[in-house]
C-alpha cells in the first residue's frame, strides 16, 4: 500500500474514532448527567466545535499555512490530549460500575424466574432503579474524570512546552574506539516533529540548549517534521546554527516519507547537514591515520514502501569497512536493531518511541519496540532509545518527559 492510499484509510479511521469518541463523551457528560438548558447546550456546543477543529487541524495542516490556521492547531490537539484523558477515566469508571450491572441484571433474571414459577397471588414487582442515584454518580464520574483530564493535559503541557528538558549522559565504551578521542560527546536529538504546534522558537530553544552541551558531534535520528519544506523550511533553518565540532548528523524518521523524503534531504543537506541514507562518513581528524571512527546511517523502515532506494540498507552502508573501526549506527526505530546482526555496531541511536509520550502508551509502545527508552544492549551492541526532543499530536507529555541526551565514548 502507497503512502496516499495508507494516509487515506488512516484519515477515514481517525474520523469516525474521533466522531465515535465525542459521542462517548457527550453521553456521559451531558445526557448520563442530566444536564438541561444552557448547560446541555453548552456541553454539546463544545463538544461539536473541538471534534470539528481537530477534525480540521488533522486534515487541513498539510494543505494550508500553519500562520494562516493559528491558533486552531494549538487549540485543537491540546484538546485531544484532554480528550484522551477524559475517554480513559470515564471508561474507567465504566469498567469499575461493570461487576455491579452484571450483578443486578443476574439478580433480574433470577428473580423472574421466581415470579413465573410462584402462584400468582405471591407474585410481586421488582423494586425499580432509582434514577435520583444513577444521576448522582454518572455526575460525580463525569465531574472526576474532568477535573483529572484537565489537570494531566496541565501538566503534560508544561512538560512538552515548559523549555525544561531533561539532559541525560551515559558512558558508553566503544572498545575500537582511538584513545584519543575519549570522552567524544554525541548529543543525540530525535523526534522534534517541527509542524503544526512546533516551530522555530520551540527549535531554536532546543539549538541553544544542545550547543550549551558543547557537543562534538549532533545527531538527529528522524521524525524531524511534518510538512512541506515550503510551509517549514525557514524554521527548520534553525538547525545550521548547531555547533558540533564534526557537525551534524541526520537519518530519516518515517514521518519524513509522510512529508516528502527527497526535497527534504536536498534541504537538510543544503544547511549542511550530513543526511546518512544507507551511507556511512568518517567522524574525527582527517588526516591519514587520525583519529576517528565511522557513523553510519540508515533509512527508516517505512522507507522500504517508497520502494528498493529507500528502504534501509545497513549492508550497503557498511560495504568496503574496517571491522577493526568503531562504529556508530543511526536508525529511527530501536527494532532495526535486529538488522545490525554480524556487522559489528558498537553502538545505535534510535527514537521514535517518545518513551510513550502519554502515559499509559508506553506500554502499547513496548509491544512493538524492544525497547521504549533508555541505554540496553543486544549481544555486542549498545543501544540507546531517546524519549525525544517535541512531541507528536498533542502538546502534551505524561511520564515521558522531552530530552535532549549525550552519549559520552570512552575506550
Amino acid at each position: 500500500m502507497g503512502v496516499t492510499a495508507t494516509m487515506s484509510v488512516f484519515g477515514t479511521v481517525a474520523t469516525v474514532l474521533v466522531l465515535l469518541i465525542h459521542r462517548y463523551l457527550w453521553k456521559r457528560l451531558a445526557r448520563d448527567t442530566g444536564l438541561r438548558g444552557g448547560a446541555r447546550f453548552a456541553v454539546t456546543l463544545g463538544l461539536v466545535v473541538l471534534a470539528t477543529a481537530l477534525l480540521a487541524s488533522l486534515f487541513l495542516r498539510r494543505s494550508i499555512d500553519r500562520d494562516v490556521l493559528s491558533p486552531l492547531p494549538m487549540i485543537a490537539w491540546a484538546w485531544a490530549g484532554v480528550m484522551f484523558y477524559l475517554l480513559l477515566f470515564m471508561g474507567a469508571a465504566d469498567l469499575a460500575r461493570l461487576p455491579g450491572k452484571i450483578r443486578r441484571a443476574l439478580a433480574l433474571r433470577s428473580n423472574r424466574r421466581k415470579q413465573a414459577s410462584a402462584p400468582e397471588a405471591e407474585q410481586t414487582a421488582p423494586a425499580p432503579p432509582d434514577p435520583a442515584r444513577r444521576q448522582v454518580l454518572a455526575r460525580i464520574a463525569a465531574s472526576t474524570a474532568a477535573l483529572g483530564a484537565t489537570g494531566m493535559g496541565l501538566y503534560g503541557f508544561r512538560s512538552a512546552r515548559g523549555g525544561d528538558f531533561e539532559l541525560p549522559e551515559h558512558a558508553v565504551r566503544i572498545p575500537r574506539l582511538p584513545p584519543a578521542l575519549d570522552g567524544f560527546r554525541i548529543v543525540h536529538l530525535t523526534d522534534i516533529h517541527v509542524g503544526p504546534t512546533i516551530d522555530r522558537r520551540f527549535l531554536t530553544d532546543v539549538v541553544d540548549k544542545t550547543n550549551a552541551l558543547k557537543p562534538d558531534l549532533v545527531v538527529i535520528t528522524g521524525d524531524l517534521v511534518d510538512g512541506s519544506v515550503e510551509s517549514l523550511g525557514g524554521d527548520v533553518a534553525e538547525l545550521a546554527k548547531l555547533r558540533g565540532r564534526f557537525g551534524t548528523a541526520f537519518v530519516t524518521g518515517n514521518h519524513e516519507f509522510f512529508s516528502g523524503v527527497d526535497p527534504w534531504v536536498e534541504y537538510l543537506r543544503g544547511l549542511g547537514i550530513r543526511v546518512l541514507a544507507n551511507e556511512r562518513v568518517r567522524i574525527g581528524d582527517a588526516g591519514p591515520g587520525g583519529a576517528s571512527f565511522d557513523l553510519a546511517g540508515i533509512h527508516d523502515a517505512w522507507g522500504g514502501r517508497r520502494g528498493a532506494a529507500y528502504a534501509p540498507d545497513l549492508g550497503r552502508a557498511l560495504a568496503g569497512r574496517d571491522p577493526e573501526r568503531g562504529l556508530v549506527l543511526l536508525a529511527h526505530q530501536p527494532k532495526q536493531i535486529a538488522d545490525t546482526e554480524g556487522f559489528g555496531v558498537d553502538l545505535q541511536l534510535s527514537g521514535h518511541t517518545h518513551g510513550g509520550q502519554l502515559w499509559p502508551f508506553g506500554a502499547a509502545a513496548a509491544m512493538v519496540q524492544p525497547w521504549i527508552r533508555g541505554l540496553h544492549r543486544h549481544g555486542d551492541t549498545q543501544i540507546y532509545v531517546s524519549q525525544g526532543t517535541g512531541y507528536w499530536g498533542p502538546p502534551m507529555r505524561v511520564g515521558a518527559p522531552p530530552e535532549i541526551a549525550s552519549l559520552i565514548l570512552t575506550v
